[in-house]
């Protein structure tokens, strides 16, 4: 949080952080309702869809409401679902569940797969056709604040400085951005996003966000093992009953497989890797054998948001609000989130606009949670609400089944005997001591269907100049050693995705080394680390993945 300093500012009416779908929905809503606002969007990757990565199979009806002609305008949507089957594997099964034992809260008439990082290109140039102004390579890294700490825009970070903290020749200093409301959409656990909760307090009063690593990969499979359309869903193995999650499968257009395992980052075993597991997950008979005589073209990793209506905050504070999956509308049995996201930005921007046309600026959004939710959110998300603490108490065999069992219940009686249950603690801090556990140990890769860090975060093509500040800062620079390591054996270089935590020796003794020029933005150590003393924040505009295709 702070002031513009000497800084330029530069003025629009609504800027909007983070270009995905929930901000680029808000963007072209707001074109939509009130034509002649200002509307501008930053967005911190190269290009629009660099940084974006979900499964996905996305439920039309969020684009449906926003866009209705979206596939005569050209979408870029892959194939319709024909076929979607839930799974359970042991370690060398593969039991289909009857689609008759399927909640239909689990089902989405009329899915598509999509890529959804090609998807928000498309929404980017349908924003900018209604004249919004969008700035890629442009990370938002503090909160403008004004009068009693209303937030009144961002500041945009500094580029050309060096690791050492000084301005390199090529130094350009950031802006501030003043608006008269600003929209977060940055995502699962942005920055801005964690300190305006913490702020604010929008989080008091809910349940803590529980949040899931899913780790996804795209092959080019022979065509004979490749279905248009097929979506199938794995509970189960590689992780065990404690450990909830699952993976997913699903064909694309173009001989592509979407294959992919979400880890819930609840997980108590400090040895266990959702990395590791993905590898295992690719090594089950029933995933080798579409994947036999592929190519891996692609892979990243992103934390998603899980815990569902208990753990939504309150949307709105002095200025703005929160829209997408900063806030977590996620329906986590479905596994969709996407439609939500637009959903939430849309009405979010109708908020907006009436606030002002009425002259208003700088204010709280009153009614936000309300109106957002009565999109059509809250009904989907409510009957779920108690699957991820049923699933989180009871492990996966008899969390999966109570889950289902009241999500029949809400169907056929619109009620749950369960009420709604709460999810009680953190995600880091259900890890057990290093001492109580059994290790997990996991096979070398064979560079065919398993690979290690480096070569999958060689196809996450980053861009990270070296020679600037870390992003990935520690309040106490002894912590992983002191504590962490004593404790948990230092988990941090078993629950990143990409290789940015080392374990080295110097001297005899032990260092923890970060290796930021790997990090793939996913912020599962801001999430996961069992001290909370590693703060994620965005490096210069531009830097990290650059994905294709996600």
């Amino acid at each position: 949080m702070a002031d513009a300093g000497n800084r330029e500012i530069l003025e629009t009416d609504v800027l909007i952080v983070g270009a995905g779908p929930a901000g680029l929905s808000a963007a072209i809503r707001l074109k939509q309702v009130a034509p002649d606002l200002a509307v501008t969007v930053v967005e911190k990757s190269a290009e629009l869809g660099g940084h974006i990565i979900s499964g996905a199979v996305m439920n039309p009806v969020g684009l449906d409401a926003l866009l209705p002609g979206w596939r005569d305008m050209g979408a870029p949507v892959g194939p319709d679902v024909t076929r979607d089957t839930f799974h359970f594997l042991t370690g060398s099964n593969d039991i289909p569940l009857p689609s008759l034992m399927i909640p239909p809260q689990m089902k989405t008439p009329g899915a598509v797969i999509v890529s959804l990082g090609d998807l928000v290109k498309w929404l980017g140039e349908q924003a900018q056709a209604l004249g919004v102004d969008i700035f890629p390579m442009t990370a938002a890294v503090d909160v403008l604040t004004g009068a009693g700490g209303r937030v009144e825009g961002i500041i945009t970070g500094d580029l050309g400085v060096g690791a050492d903290g000084q301005p390199k020749s090529i130094y350009a200093a950031g802006i501030a951005l003043k608006a008269k409301y600003t929209l977060i959409g940055e995502g699962a656990r942005g920055s801005l996003a964690k300190a305006l909760i913490q702020q604010f307090g929008l989080d008091d009063g809910h349940d803590p966000q529980l949040y899931g690593l899913g780790i996804k990969e795209v092959w080019e499979i022979e065509p004979e093992r490749h279905e248009a359309g097929r979506v199938d869903h794995y509970l189960g193995y590689p992780l065990d009953d404690a450990t909830s999650g699952g993976g997913f499968a699903y064909h694309a257009a173009g001989n592509k497989l979407y294959l992919g395992l979400v880890v819930h980052l609840g997980y108590a075993n400090p040895t266990l890797s959702p990395f590791g597991e993905f590898q295992r997950f690719k090594q089950h008979p029933s995933i080798a054998k579409l994947l036999e005589g592929g190519r891996r073209i692609s892979y990243g990793a992103r934390a998603l948001t899980s815990g569902g209506l208990q753990s939504i905050p309150d949307l709105a504070f002095p200025g703005g609000a929160l829209i997408g999956c900063a806030a977590g509308f996620m329906n986590v049995p479905a596994l969709k989130a996407i439609h939500n996201a637009i959903r939430s930005g849309m009405a979010t921007a109708e908020q907006v606009a009436v606030a002002i046309g009425a002259g208003r600026a700088h204010d709280r959004l009153e009614g936000l949670n309300e109106a957002v939710l009565t999109t059509g959110i809250g009904a989907e998300l409510k009957p779920v609400r108690n699957v991820k603490p049923f699933w989180s108490r009871f492990g996966t065999l008899v969390g999966v089944l109570f889950g289902g069992f009241d999500m029949w219940c809400e169907a056929l009686f619109r009620f749950s005997p369960f009420g709604t249950l709460r999810h009680g603690k953190a995600d880091f801090e259900k890890l057990t001591p290093l001492t109580e556990v059994e290790q997990k140990q996991y096979d070398r890769p064979d560079g065919k269907t398993t690979f290690d860090r480096a070569a999958s975060v060689h196809l996450a093509s980053l861009s990270h100049d070296e020679d600037q500040p870390t992003h990935l800062r520690l309040a106490d620079p002894a912590v992983p050693v002191r504590e962490n390591l004593a404790r948990y054996g230092e988990p941090a270089p078993l629950y990143c995705p990409a290789g940015v935590y080392e374990m080295a020796e110097e001297g005899g003794e032990p260092v923890f080394r970060i290796h930021a020029a790997n990090c793939v933005h996913c912020k599962t150590c801001d999430i996961k680390d069992p001290a909370q003393n590693i703060t994620w924040v965005p490096p210069e505009g531009g830097s990290g993945p650059n994905y294709s295709g996600m």
